[in-house]
């Protein structure tokens, strides 16, 4: 079962320029062809996946674990990647969601959620709902009780700001199957909040 706690804030940047994405192809081909340049890779995304996967769960050493499994899996795996047009930490979030998936089959007590009255909001305003501080509970409750895939969506969208483009890359669809199950998503909120205020 989910809980929710206090919301810990990824300072990490989700929007790349262009120059910055060539930049980093140009050290992914050199680490494709020589495994020890992945070290800047693995410098400039090892806090981003590890707070990822710790926003997640409530055990550090777990997130370190699962940290430590990714960047190995990357590097194996390496000469599969294919650039998309967003940073390479898509790439690594998605195998930190699939390597979180199979952890919390065995321990989904170990499932928590973190947001703040700013995240809750702006659930709020996208589904056309006023937002009053005595929604909170009720917001909380409701957001736990998504399944997995809804919640990684909430979470991505609301609590993380990523844009469609970087989820569709992390959930492995197209940008527009993204937007539609977010829409999805937002339709199931607003129905239940809606049953809640009455």
């Amino acid at each position: 079962m989910s809980n929710i706690s206090a919301h810990m804030t990824i300072n990490s940047h989700y929007h790349h320029t262009d120059v910055q994405l060539n930049e980093e192809l140009v050290i992914i081909e050199a680490a494709k062809k020589n495994p020890a340049q992945f070290a800047p890779l693995y410098n400039k995304y090892y806090k981003q996946i590890f707070n990822y996967l710790y926003q997640r769960m409530d055990c550090k050493e777990t997130a370190f674990d699962i940290t430590s499994q990714v960047f190995l899996k990357a590097l194996s795996n390496l000469q599969n990647y294919q650039f998309k047009g967003v940073p390479f930490a898509s790439w690594l979030y998605r195998i930190a969601h699939n390597e979180m998936m199979l952890v919390f089959r065995n321990l989904k007590d170990k499932r928590a959620v973190n947001a703040d009255i700013g995240d809750l909001r702006f659930i709020c305003e996208e589904t056309n709902e006023p937002f009053f501080e005595e929604y909170i509970p009720i917001i909380k409750k409701l957001i736990t009780e998504l399944d997995e895939e809804d919640l990684m969506l909430v979470e991505m969208r609301f609590f993380e700001k990523r844009p469609f483009k970087e989820i569709a890359e992390i959930i492995n669809t197209t940008e527009g199957n993204a937007k539609v199950k977010m829409f999805r998503v937002i339709e199931k909120l607003k129905v239940k909040i809606k049953k809640y205020k009455v």
